[in-house]
């Protein structure tokens, strides 16, 4: 579980975070492999890295124990688009090759569709719309709400969801 707040122990060097996760060193330098930028970082205070390292070392961290599963929760919050963009690719990378699930709570919608094979969008506690990546992108209103499309004329639940917010 990576959380929002990315659960990382800032006052610990980089280093020391990583061995709190499992590291052991040389035997685990792969994960220099996924996280180039983070073995330049490692006697440096995990405070000092920007937000976007610092997502990156607790998404290291969340893979030294080699998951099946890795849960984020809002992993670009905060992070500039560049970042993020970067980030989703290397969710994508962790996805396909090294076949680990990935479950993300994300307001971004369009970076987490942008690698999803299925998606959910919650309101108020209850799944209101679910589909591909190209559902999403077909649905007018998703679109509308989410992805920065605009809607050409009202659908007949347009109205209605303006009024109650339902779908």
């Amino acid at each position: 579980m990576v959380p929002e707040d990315r659960g990382i122990f800032p006052e610990l060097k980089v280093k020391e975070n990583l061995i709190l996760a499992g590291w052991t060193g040389e035997k685990d330098h792969e994960i220099f492999d996924v996280f180039p930028n983070l073995k330049n970082k490692l006697n440096e205070l995990a405070n000092n890295l920007s937000g976007g390292e610092q997502q990156m070392l607790a998404l290291a961290r969340a893979i030294l124990k080699k998951p099946k599963l890795i849960m984020l929760d809002e992993p670009s919050l905060g992070l500039s688009p560049k970042i993020t963009t970067e980030l989703f690719s290397i969710l994508k990378i962790l996805n396909e090759k090294m076949k680990i699930t990935i479950l993300i709570a994300e307001q971004n919608v369009k970076a987490a569709t942008s690698i999803a094979h299925y998606g959910y969008v919650m309101e108020e506690g209850k799944i209101v719309f679910e589909g591909t990546p190209e559902d999403f992108q077909n649905n007018e209103l998703v679109k509308e709400l989410y992805l920065g499309g605009s809607i050409k004329k009202p659908e007949k639940g347009w109205q209605l969801y303006k009024r109650k917010r339902r779908w």
